[in-house]
C-alpha cells in the first residue's frame, strides 16, 4: 500500500498545530487509518480507530444512537457525523474522520452500490458530505478514502490553529 497524496500534508498540518485526528470506519474497513500511518511521524497526531462494520458495533463502540440506526440504517449522513464525534470524543482527539456506505457488490438497506458519506468532526463543527462513486469494491473504498481525507484538509483549513490539542501522541 502506497500512502495517499493527501496524508502526508495532513499529518504535517496536524503535527504544526499540536492536534490529534481518530476514525471510525465502515465500509472502508481501516484503510483511513492505515493510509494515515504510513507517513512517518503520524504516531504524534493519530489517537486511534474504530472499525465498526457490523451496525450495532456503530452504536457499542461508536456511540451512535440506537434510535438514528433503526429509523435511517447505517448508510446515512447523520450516521457518518455521529461516527466522526464518536471517534473524536472516544479516542480523545481533536479531530474525528469517519466513513459509511455500500462498496457492493449488493445494494444494503435499499442504498445503492457506490452511495458513500464521509464526516470530520472538529473542535467547532461536524460537516459530512454525500458522495457517488462508480466502480469495483476496491475503487470505491479508495475513493472514500481520498474524500474523507481531502474532507479533513479542508476543515483544517478553514479552522482556527490552536496551540496543544486534546489527546496526546502514543502511550
Amino acid at each position: 500500500m502506497t500512502t495517499e497524496p493527501a496524508a502526508e500534508p495532513l499529518v504535517r498540518a496536524l503535527r504544526s498545530r499540536g492536534q490529534t485526528v481518530a476514525c471510525a470506519e465502515s465500509l472502508t474497513g481501516g484503510l483511513v487509518a492505515a493510509t494515515l500511518v504510513e507517513v512517518p511521524g503520524a504516531s504524534v497526531v493519530f489517537r486511534g480507530a474504530m472499525v465498526v462494520y457490523a451496525t450495532d458495533l456503530k452504536n457499542v463502540l461508536a456511540g451512535v444512537p440506537e434510535s438514528l440506526l433503526a429509523e435511517r440504517g447505517a448508510v446515512d449522513p447523520d450516521v457518518a457525523r455521529a461516527l466522526a464525534v464518536g471517534a473524536r470524543e472516544r479516542c480523545i482527539a481533536d479531530w474525528g474522520v469517519a466513513t459509511t456506505g455500500v462498496a457492493g457488490p449488493d445494494p444494503q438497506e435499499g442504498k445503492p452500490v457506490g452511495l458513500v458519506y464521509v464526516a470530520v468532526a472538529g473542535p467547532t463543527r461536524t460537516t459530512a458530505r454525500e458522495l457517488r462513486f462508480d466502480g469495483s469494491r476496491a475503487r470505491i473504498r479508495a475513493a472514500a478514502v481520498s474524500a474523507v481525507l481531502a474532507l479533513l484538509g479542508a476543515e483544517l483549513a478553514a479552522a482556527e490553529p490552536s496551540i496543544g490539542g486534546r489527546g496526546r501522541g502514543p502511550g
